[in-house]
């Protein structure tokens, strides 16, 4: 079985306080680097393509240089949405059986959250991880008025990597050109069911300046 990854780093980081957090030093890094370094080293990946801003894409050719990713396939372009950031990844392949979605803004992705969709994605052919919400939800109107108290109990919040047959999410990004907020909606869209696997409270997005400490901290105390 062929299985290849996009990493998508294409975002425009407009919560990060003018850095640009794909960039950002992480432990004497670029940040994408390290969701790269763990696909590297993954046995069940066979070929990576990073995708990130056009006009990043040099600096991201530039900042692979030193580490000799064997497995990185191409860096490219990416869209305007991050759907169109997927597909443009998706179509650097000439085929793969099955295809591994991640944001290289989760830097502390593992090599078992991969194997573990993988694993998933066998059953259904559409896996993401996931975790359970543990705070309490409310739901508000427009004025931040509590409307009422949301039960929990089979709510779970989305990660990546987020794991697909190969030509049903290509199909899928290619007939469904609505917007959405992570692949497995356009699967959904579509009509496969889509299956969760559990994944880490460790495996955070960085989406604000102070990620990148907790990202820090924790990659400087690996569990």
């Amino acid at each position: 079985m062929s299985v290849g990854a996009v990493i998508v780093a294409a975002g425009r980081s407009t919560r990060m306080g003018g850095i640009d957090k794909v960039f950002a030093s992480l432990a004497g890094r670029p940040l994408f680097c390290h969701a790269l370094g763990v696909f590297e080293h993954s046995p069940a990946i066979d070929q990576v393509v990073l995708v990130t801003a056009a006009e990043k894409v040099d600096a991201a050719i530039e900042a692979v240089r030193t580490f000799g990713f064997t497995k990185l396939l191409t860096i490219c372009s990416g869209g305007e949405r991050r759907q169109d950031s997927v597909l443009a990844g998706l179509e650097q392949f000439a085929h793969l059986d099955t295809v591994v979605v991640h944001d290289a803004a989760r830097p502390l992705v593992t090599g078992d959250l991969i194997a573990r969709g993988l694993d998933a994605a066998a059953e259904t052919g559409a896996a993401v991880a996931a975790v359970p919400l543990y705070d309490t939800i409310k739901e508000a109107d427009s004025d931040g008025s509590v409307v009422r108290t949301v039960d929990r109990t089979n709510l779970w919040a989305i990660q990546t990597p987020q794991v697909f047959s190969f030509d049903l999410l290509l199909t899928a990004h290619r007939r469904w050109p609505a917007d959405v907020t992570d692949d497995a909606m356009l699967v959904e869209a579509v009509g496969c069911r889509v299956k969760l696997f559990l994944g880490s409270l460790r495996n955070l997005k960085v989406t604000a300046p102070d990620d990148l400490l907790i990202a820090e901290a924790l990659l400087a105390h690996p569990s």
